[in-house]
């Protein structure tokens, strides 16, 4: 039976590196395999992958489409069912110490998945219609954050 001491890989298994730029006599000295003179025989010179050697880029073949609007507002959505979890009166700071928010540099937005649990008093800055609705029906009341005709 053969022991770890007498393995060794199969003969052709394992190809030697090439040492390039150790003499003439190893066969890669002189330019060490990079041809003379040119961007690519320089030190750090290569060509930049978007270059295609006069071939139309790939980024000018490929059809654009879409675009991006600068103006939208990216809400992060809360559902009423999940305003039980808070204590006391619902507002973005309260949501995000319950984690049910990531950041306070976004907007907040109620939606209506859900029933609510209980009376409460909520402060976002948009709601959904049924939202507003189940939460007033529960009888809270809805405070709208940037808005002067902020309904109660």
């Amino acid at each position: 039976m053969a022991s770890l001491h007498d393995l060794s890989p199969t003969p052709g298994s394992r190809k030697r590196r090439k040492r390039i730029g150790r003499g003439q006599g190893s066969g890669h000295g002189g330019t060490s395999t990079r041809g003379h003179k040119g961007l690519k025989a320089r030190t750090g010179g290569k060509v930049h992958p978007r270059r295609e050697g006069g071939q139309t880029s790939l980024i000018r073949r490929i059809p654009k489409r879409g675009f991006t609007n600068i103006s939208r507002v990216e809400y992060q959505v809360v559902n009423v069912r999940d305003l039980g979890r808070v204590e006391g009166d619902v507002s973005p700071e309260a949501l995000k110490a319950a984690g049910l928010i990531g950041t306070m540099n976004k907007p907040v937005k109620v939606l209506g998945v859900g029933e609510v649990a209980r009376a409460a008093s909520v402060t976002a800055h948009a709601f959904s219609k049924s939202a507003r609705a189940k939460i007033e029906a529960a009888g809270g009341s809805v405070n709208v954050i940037g808005s002067e005709a902020a309904a109660s």
